[in-house]
């Protein structure tokens, strides 16, 4: 049964179902063409159920320091397949809001698998067999876990990172290769239940993309929770037997091994590209990415792609906004991504959001800069609630005082960032912020003090070296 529609979309993750909601809002007869789950990874296999196994660590690790605050809970335990149950609870709940969305948008969703035929065709294979034509069609297939050839890594106690969300049962050990976000995410949901827990990363520091203040006190803050972690670390192979696997890696010129009941490979995820009929509309990829413009154009008109498939920045709230530009361009507007203020957050503990350039970007951009930090020990809020590691730190311009970026690691820090993004948004500059009245008691002063501290006159900070006049 051939269908005729004004757009297409291959893929329904919060990139391609953003873009028929919006497709919708417009006005468009749209089509969701899903091999899989609605959703795609994050809400399937990504952040949504990696933040509801860390929320459930979180409450599990309040409970058992709650004498900290007077209150008597007697022993403390977990049942990690009820863990586990929830998080397939909550993002069944929210696909199921996903598929409603996009119906009540307007939007049909097709079940299956979409090869592209040419510009204007899809060839749907699975439940809902047939072809598609379509005026315009939106790429958004996403992306997979990146699986290193290291002998031994498809081994039987060799997981990807959607294999662990998988489980059932709480490992009795974990050893994790790839110290960047998705590792570092769960060497922190691992080290809260109390499994021992072994990162190795093969760059000097662990989040290679994170300011190097940032991603050291992350680093050490898990070594002191009892996580061993190994930088400059490169295995070599993995060997899995019937109750452990072994890492072998090379560290500074002696290799080392480490035992554990299964390992991780976090190294990161591609593109997924191949196979969707590319070469049949003249589509060239680059590393497995969809090259776009900023108005997410390939250089096939009327083709457009959005998300991880376009190898930009993989984040889920970026496909979102990709997916949204593509499909305004689709109704005929002019709409346009602008990358340079994207915020970054890692749900460890503790917490880390990043927005803008970082401390050592700029320098290696020739940018003059000044620096403001405030420490989250001397945070009213953060004392009380006994979460006081990290810091808020500021980078703004030295000759125009224009925010620039913003790094925060400890308590609420993913949701902090927001109001710094508006704040770059509006190009705020750094004098601006910390005359504004920010709440007390709140972990937000740390802002306007961090602010002042650009200054050298933070009101609540002893420290006073490292300034910049």
């Amino acid at each position: 049964m051939e269908q005729l529609f004004d757009l297409a979309i291959l893929g329904g993750g919060p990139g391609g179902y953003v873009a028929a909601i919006r497709a919708g809002q417009l006005g468009l007869k749209t089509v969701l063409i899903e091999a899989d789950l609605l959703g795609g990874t994050c809400l399937n296999r990504g952040c949504i159920p990696t933040k509801s196994l860390l929320h459930a660590a979180e409450v599990y690790q309040n409970a058992v320091h709650s004498e900290t605050f007077g209150i008597n809970t007697g022993e403390v335990s977990f049942d990690y397949a009820r863990i586990a149950a929830r998080k397939d609870k909550v993002v069944d709940q929210l696909r199921r809001g996903v598929n409603q969305l996009v119906k009540s948008n307007g939007g049909t969703i097709l079940h299956g698998y979409g090869t592209i035929i040419d510009a204007g065709t899809i060839s749907v294979s699975g439940k809902d067999a047939g072809t598609v034509k379509a005026n315009k069609i939106i790429i958004a297939t996403g992306s997979k876990p990146f699986i290193p050839p290291v002998p031994g890594a498809d081994g039987s106690r060799v997981l990807d990172s959607n294999k662990l969300l998988a489980l059932t049962e709480c490992p009795a050990s974990l050893t994790i290769i790839g110290g960047g976000v998705i590792g570092m995410e769960f060497a922190s949901l691992f080290q809260q239940l109390n499994v021992p827990v072994t990162v190795l990363e093969m760059m000097p520091e662990i989040l290679p993309e994170v300011d190097i203040e940032v991603a050291r006190i992350l680093r050490k803050s898990l070594q002191r929770q009892g996580a061993a972690i190994f930088t400059s670390a490169k295995v070599t192979a993995i060997e899995s037997g019937e109750h452990n696997a072994t890492c072998s890696f090379e560290l500074a010129g002696e290799t080392k091994t480490v035992t554990s009941e299964l390992v991780l490979i976090a190294i990161g995820r591609r593109p997924q590209s191949a196979d969707i009929g590319l070469e049949n509309i003249g589509i060239e990829t680059v590393k497995g990415a969809i090259p776009v413009n900023d108005q997410m154009e390939t250089t096939v008109p009327g083709v457009y792609a959005v998300g991880d498939v376009t190898g930009k920045i993989m984040l889920a709230h970026v496909a979102t906004e990709q997916g949204t530009v593509a499909a305004e361009n689709a109704a005929g507007g002019k709409a346009r991504m602008k990358y340079n203020i994207v915020p970054n957050c890692i749900y460890t503990y503790p917490e880390i959001a990043c927005i803008g350039i970082s401390e050592e970007k700029a320098k290696s951009q020739g940018i003059a800069t000044k620096v403001g930090r405030f420490p989250v020990a001397a945070n009213g809020k953060a004392m009380l609630a006994n979460d006081t590691e990290g810091v808020c730190k500021l980078v703004s311009d030295a000759a125009t005082g224009e925010l620039l970026g913003a790094q925060i690691i400890g308590p609420k820090a993913t949701e902090l960032i927001s109001g710094l993004g508006v704040s770059m948004t509006l190009e705020t500059t750094i004098a601006e912020i910390g005359a504004t009245i920010h709440p007390h008691p709140t972990v937000s002063e740390m802002i306007a003090e961090a602010a002042l501290d650009t200054a050298n006159r933070a009101l609540h900070y002893f420290r006073r070296q490292h300034k910049q006049e």
